[in-house]
């Protein structure tokens, strides 16, 4: 699964607008070193448990979820840092050692 398309990003968020769910739009905002997904990648969290698209799949996704939950919520936006350090990737099985900042925003009905 890879990024989400610009078309599809905005028609799948007025699906779930249309329905009354909130969304939560993460864009991968900052990277440094080794990472998954590079600058602009996009992934939507629905309140129904519905994803779309990635930021980078295993631990570091599991990771934004659960922010993600947290800015659902809240109804808060934010920027995150997550740190793919060498010896969390070892224990993961990945090559990644970067670090990514996520900007999470939320979308909804108003």
């Amino acid at each position: 699964m890879g990024t989400i398309a610009q078309d599809d990003l905005y028609r799948l968020i007025g699906e779930a607008n249309a329905r009354g769910e909130r969304v939560v739009v993460a864009t991968v905002a900052h990277t440094r070193g080794s990472t998954p997904q590079r600058r602009g990648a996009k992934m939507l969290f629905f309140e129904s448990g519905q994803t779309a698209g990635t930021v980078g799949g295993g631990c570091v996704e599991a990771e934004v979820w659960a922010e993600a939950r947290e800015a659902m919520h809240k109804g808060e936006p934010g920027l995150h840092h997550f740190a793919l350090t060498a010896d969390e990737a070892s224990e993961e099985g990945m090559v990644c050692g970067g670090t990514m900042d996520i900007f999470l925003d939320v979308w909804e009905n108003s």
